[in-house]
């Protein structure tokens, strides 16, 4: 079975994680651990395109949004590969909703799993309406996960 897992720095995206490890059985799951970074739409238009020298400070902050992605998704990854799970990684830059789909159709996914809710904010990386996006569109079965209250 192909699992893909998108996450966000979100309790419902640790609660996702912790919903892969408890309900799938890691010798007959792949997991693709995805985090999707909306760039330059975390950026007002005018700095989105700042030209020449000035640019420097805005793809030094791309370069960090992008290294926290990563570690996000590594942080996710050791969780399920001490749970015995195989495991691949994916970071991408994009409208999350799109970006999942895209994702868990070239993987060929059998199921996709997220956190009902995303993070807000400059580092936003999903949004509660990914998930509804998701499971309107998806070829395949999607698993919502709330966090424990």
């Amino acid at each position: 079975m192909k699992v893909l897992l998108a996450i966000d720095d979100s309790v419902y995206s640790e609660a996702a994680t912790r919903a892969v490890i408890a309900q799938f059985r890691p010798s007959e799951t792949d997991v693709r651990v995805l985090s999707v970074i909306a760039w330059p739409d975390t950026l007002p238009e005018s700095l989105a395109f700042t030209p020449g020298p000035a640019a420097g400070p805005i793809m030094d902050l791309h370069d960090a949004i992008r290294r926290e992605g990563e570690e996000l998704v590594a942080r996710a990854a050791q969780q399920l590969q001490e749970a015995t799970f195989t495991v691949s990684r994916e970071t991408r830059e994009g409208d999350a909703r799109h970006v999942i789909l895209e994702c868990a159709a070239e993987w060929q996914s059998d199921v996709i799993v997220l956190g009902s809710h995303g993070k807000t904010g400059l580092d936003r990386f999903l949004l509660g309406s990914v998930s509804e996006s998701v499971v309107r569109h998806a070829s395949c079965s999607v698993e919502i996960v709330r966090s424990a209250r």
